[in-house]
């Protein structure tokens, strides 16, 4: 293992995946699993195979499906939890179990009401009994940063010598403060004798805003794989924001000098995957990927930035995926221009996709002048979706105004049969889904609508997210 070399593993479709409004089904985890793959994450956590059987076959989906990137199925220090792992997570082509059991004294008390001893032997038999299963075994001690440290270094060299070859030190509640993180790494670097046997990893959580810091400064102490998430999601305040800790050892290399495979050219375009699939946009102040991000509004700023752009911006939006807007097409431009532009945007379609996206973008060059870099990847996320079409829209005429009561008049195709129904609202969205409950027959309640332009000018391509 070169020495400074890190391995980033991602959690999103796991630990992510918990957080209220982020669940996803089966096809919307494999997309999102070959698009952390593209991204080039170290492993890539599939789920807890045992928590339901939709887990257990996204888990064994994933596996089978992603090529390049380590695939971990997470398990409870229970033979049942990781024999199902291990069933799960068995056709990777790089297969993982990753088994954890709380040390710290208050969830050895309260929660597994067992002593020291009897769960130091419990965490060397699971990791034994995984071994027998498969060579890559990671061993978590949940809750660590509230572990006492020499009970946590004996827990350490134990599991190393039962199998394991990499050790997870997590804040499992976001407790620890950056001193916290660097003494207890550096701890168990320094006390543990046969540490060069296995690999230290972190995982961080955000309760205290930390996550990213602690990270860091765990690597900086010799961890050397960071667990996170896309867009920093999880639990409560969520994980460590894969984007964040690596554009933090990109810009500032000379404190942090590690090296990694993940290409962050693909960040932006994970997170805005990650936004389509669950229809939760990123804080528009939230770093690398919000969508102020690059922005700046005030004079002396812009001034700045035009006369050179380092002096208020400490990485280009190009190293993280978003492009500069260029006028590259028209309703002029061919199939292979067409082509040839989405490849360099890092698309590749196959034959039958490219054609069906073409004939999209002719309709909506019928109704642009020019063609942006944004409206190319608008078409193609748009193409992406997952979602099966019941119903289609044909149609829609809306009359809205201060001083009346807004009416919609809607036509959706099912089939090749056309529906036509019309409805009268407190504004012309209300109006307009009060039109659609009529024609599907079926009541329902919206409860998240937000509209914003992803292109420039007066006809600006718009994207919505409706959550009912």
């Amino acid at each position: 293992m070169e020495k400074d070399r890190i391995y980033i593993f991602d959690t999103t479709l796991r630990d992510g995946e918990q957080a209220p409004g982020y669940s996803m089904n089966l096809e919307e985890k494999i997309r999102m699993a070959l698009q952390l793959e593209a991204l080039g994450v170290d492993i890539l956590e599939a789920g807890f195979a045992i928590a339901s059987p939709g887990d257990f076959a996204s888990v064994q989906a994933i596996s089978k499906e992603v090529k390049n990137v380590v695939v971990a199925a997470l398990s409870r220090a229970l033979e049942k939890d990781i024999d199902a792992a291990w069933e799960a997570v068995k056709h990777a082509r790089r297969p993982r179990i990753h088994t954890f059991l709380a040390t710290s004294d208050l969830h050895l008390e309260y929660k597994l009401k067992i002593s020291r001893e009897t769960a130091l032997e419990k965490a060397k038999k699971m990791v034994a009994y995984a071994r027998n299963l498969n060579d890559d075994i990671e061993f978590s001690l949940e809750d660590a940063t509230r572990t006492d440290l020499d009970y946590m270094c004996k827990v350490v060299e134990e599991v190393i010598k039962a199998g394991a070859t990499v050790v997870n030190l997590p804040d499992t509640v976001g407790y620890a403060t950056v001193e916290d993180m660097t003494r207890m790494v550096s701890t168990v670097m320094n006390k543990v004798p046969n540490i060069d046997k296995a690999i230290i990893a972190v995982h961080c959580h955000n309760d205290l805003g930390l996550a990213v810091a602690n990270s860091l400064a765990g690597l900086k102490a010799g961890a050397r794989q960071a667990e996170c998430t896309l867009c920093g999601i999880g639990e409560r305040a969520g994980n460590a924001a894969v984007e964040e800790l690596l554009m933090g050892i990109r810009t500032r290399n000379d404190v942090y000098p590690f090296t990694h495979n993940v290409k962050t050219e693909e960040i932006y375009r994970s997170s805005r995957l990650l936004t389509q699939i669950t229809g939760v946009k990123p804080n528009p102040s939230k770093a690398i990927i919000g969508a102020n991000a690059f922005a700046h509004e005030s004079g002396i700023h812009q001034h700045g930035m035009m006369a050179n752009s380092l002096t208020y911006e400490i990485m280009t939006p190009e190293s993280v995926g978003v492009m500069k807007t260029s006028l590259v097409l028209g309703k002029h431009s061919g199939q292979h221009a067409f082509e040839k532009r989405l490849a360099d945007l890092g698309y590749t379609l196959s034959k039958e996709e490219a054609k069906a996206l073409f004939g999209e973008f002719k309709n909506l060059a019928d109704r642009k002048k020019t063609i942006t870099d944004r409206d190319l990847v608008a078409l193609v996320e748009a193409s992406n979706q997952s979602s099966p079409v019941i119903w289609e829209l044909e149609t829609f005429v809306v009359n809205s105004g201060n001083l009346m009561t807004s009416t919609a008049c809607v036509t959706l195709k099912k089939g090749e049969k056309k529906y036509q129904e019309v409805a009268l609202g407190t504004g012309p969205v209300y109006a307009a889904l009060r039109a659609v409950e009529k024609i599907i027959r079926h009541p329902f309640s919206l409860e998240d609508y937000s509209l914003q332009a992803v292109t420039e000018h007066r006809d600006a391509l718009g994207e919505v997210f409706v959550k009912i």
